[in-house]
């Protein structure tokens, strides 16, 4: 009963990689977590043959993703990891009441070099 498991949890994973949308595989998405969940996530991914990893974060939550990118750069990646490209831009999200509020937003690719 353990390999049927196993193999289901496999089963689990490659669904949710299909489920992503085409480029989106490498995207670590900052929130409210502590910065170290998504440095072991992006740690995962660089780890397992990504190229590079894109950190996109919203609103507050930017300090956190450039936390996450200079932990990467300068703690855990020292002299193998490079910012290809910094991109900020602002979204429009509807409020309560229907208001339309403009967001801050950051996307952040780092490359393995």
């Amino acid at each position: 009963m353990a390999n049927k498991s196993s193999t289901e949890s496999e089963g689990t994973k490659a669904e949710a990689q299909k489920a992503k949308a085409p480029g989106e595989e490498n995207v670590i998405y900052v929130g409210s977590k502590p910065p170290m969940s998504y440095v072991m996530a992006c740690l995962v991914q660089l780890n397992g043959g990504a190229p590079s990893v894109t950190l996109k974060a919203r609103g507050r939550a930017i300090s956190g993703a450039v936390d996450v990118a200079e932990m990467l750069r300068n703690r855990f990646m020292k002299d193998a990891l490079k910012v290809k490209s910094i991109n900020i831009s602002s979204e429009q999200l509807e409020a309560e009441g229907g208001r339309r509020k403009n967001v801050s937003a950051i996307e952040i690719v780092l490359e393995k070099k």
